[in-house]
């Protein structure tokens, strides 16, 4: 199972892939834009990507995504953090591998 931090830094990781691939980006610190922050909660810790929110994981390793800022959406859950290597993170949604 992997910790929030190393789910964070595959999720950053994945999304500065995608960026390279889609965009040509010339200007420096690009991808800063991308950076993945961990924050702790009460009853979530969430894990926002640049200035945005982007996934809420509860106690148990539950990943969620959100609805707005802080507000978990509990009907788009991506599995666990035992399960990441099952999804490619690096889309605006997460994709479940075949």
């Amino acid at each position: 199972m992997l910790s929030i931090v190393d789910f964070a830094k595959l999720v950053e990781q994945q999304q500065i892939e995608t960026a390279k691939k889609r965009w040509n980006f010339s200007h420096p610190g690009w991808e800063e834009s991308y950076h993945a922050k961990v924050i702790e909660g009460n009853k979530y810790t969430k894990v926002d990507i640049g200035s945005s929110g982007k996934f809420m994981i509860d106690k148990e390793g539950n990943i969620f995504g959100i609805k707005g800022y802080g507000q978990v959406n509990k009907k788009k859950q991506y599995g666990t953090l035992s399960t990441t290597d099952q999804y490619f993170w690096g889309e605006y949604t997460p994709v479940k591998k075949l």
